[in-house]
C-alpha cells in the first residue's frame, strides 16, 4: 500500500477522518498477513515509512503507524504519506550466552 492520505474534508470532522484512515490501515495489514507464506518464511513482515509527502517519508516500524498518524492530526498536516509493504520474515534464535548455572546451596 503505497497511499497519500488526506486529514481534511469538507463534510467530514477531522478525527472521523482519522478513525477511518487507521481502520483502513488495520484492515489493510490484516488481509495481508492471512495471506498464504511462502516456503521458509515464519510471518509476515512490513516495511513502512511515513511522511507528509513521498520524498520526505522515513522508515518506521508497523507498531508505530498509529502514533504518526496522531501526530499528523495534531500538527494539522492536510495530509500524510504512508506505504506499506510486506514481505516474508524468517524467526532468528538469539544465542544463548553461557552463564553458569546458580550453584544450589545444601546445608
Amino acid at each position: 500500500m503505497r497511499k497519500t492520505f488526506t486529514l481534511t474534508h469538507e463534510k467530514i470532522a477531522p478525527a472521523r477522518r482519522v478513525e477511518a484512515i487507521k481502520h483502513e490501515v488495520k484492515k489493510y495489514i490484516k488481509r495481508e498477513r492471512n495471506k498464504a507464506l511462502p516456503k521458509g518464511a515464519d510471518f509476515w513482515d512490513f516495511d513502512c515509512r511515513f511522511g507528509s509527502d513521498q520524498e520526505s517519508s522515513v522508515v518506521i516500524h508497523v507498531a508505530e503507524i498509529d502514533q504518526h498518524i496522531n501526530q499528523a492530526e495534531t500538527d494539522n498536516l492536510q495530509s500524510f504519506y504512508l506505504e506499506i509493504l510486506a514481505k516474508p520474515g524468517v524467526r532468528v534464535t538469539r544465542p544463548q550466552e553461557d552463564k553458569p548455572e546458580p550453584e544450589a546451596e545444601f546445608e
